[in-house]
């Protein structure tokens, strides 16, 4: 069995069932091309392989990427940082996503997922809590900066738990998979997604205060601009952010910008 590195975080999932399971949500087909993130030993990679026409497998760790080399024929194993290899050049058309993912880089590989061109379903086994983050809902406490940033582009699905005691070695949390489906129109366009992440992550950070304090205290705007925008976006002024839906966040920050803010 290989050797898990502790400064890579990794954690090997080797049940089977389990990981036939999450290939399965991924629903791969003949005519598919899958980018798995971090295959390890090839657990994952194996189910993926017997269900897609294509695998490729981005692994940072260069013994486990070597030792993947040629194990299935659909299989191209290329050894690097998933982070900074483009994704899209490797698959060299259209493309699923698959992994078990560290978790200290979680959000960045779920950024990394959902640049355009988007891939059709990503699947991801992620910590628990990021899985109940992403899937959360308005109003409830996981739902924050996170969560509307991902579902302002994309379904989230929070599938199925994985204890901890199903990986070697087991880590300090359980775990689960989610699916995120890219939606056919973002609520945000493209060029947008910066700037509005920038205006959501700001507004959660006075996550206590009514929106009409926290705009305030975002823009530096007194409190007639500040309730003008907030009429334009058609959000209530004694809300918090935690209330919004993130069709409400976008329409919060469109308003904001024609009111003449902007966040660089």
């Amino acid at each position: 069995m290989a050797r898990p590195d502790k400064r890579l975080g990794q954690h090997f999932l080797g049940d089977v069932r389990l990981l036939g399971r999450i290939a399965d949500a991924l629903g791969a087909g003949p005519e598919d091309t899958v980018l798995e993130v971090g295959p390890g030993p090839g657990g994952l990679t194996a189910e993926l392989a017997a269900r897609a026409g294509r695998v490729v497998a981005l692994e940072k760790d260069r013994a486990l990427a070597q030792a993947l080399a040629g194990r299935w024929p659909n299989v191209q194993v290329h050894p690097g940082d998933a982070l900074r290899l483009d994704w899209h050049a490797l698959a060299g058309g259209p493309f699923l996503v698959a992994g078990n993912i560290p978790y200290n880089i979680t959000s960045p590989l779920v950024d990394k997922a959902l640049l355009p061109p988007r891939p059709a379903r990503i699947v991801y086994l992620v910590q628990r809590e990021v899985a109940d983050r992403l899937a959360a809902e308005p109003g409830t406490p996981d739902y924050g900066a996170l969560t509307v940033g991902v579902q302002a582009v994309a379904g989230v699905e929070r599938l199925f738990r994985v204890p901890a005691g199903a990986f070697h070695p087991p880590p300090r949390v359980d775990s689960a998979v989610v699916r995120l489906v890219p939606r056919p129109v973002p609520l945000v366009a493209d060029a947008e997604v910066g700037a509005f992440r920038r205006t959501v992550v700001g507004l959660f950070g006075f996550r206590r205060k009514q929106l009409q304090r926290g705009v305030r205290e975002l823009t530096g705007w007194g409190a007639e601009p500040a309730a003008k925008a907030l009429a334009r976006a058609g959000v209530a002024p004694d809300l918090r952010p935690e209330a919004l839906a993130p069709a409400d966040f976008v329409r919060l920050h469109r308003a904001l910008v024609d009111g003449g803010w902007s966040r660089g």
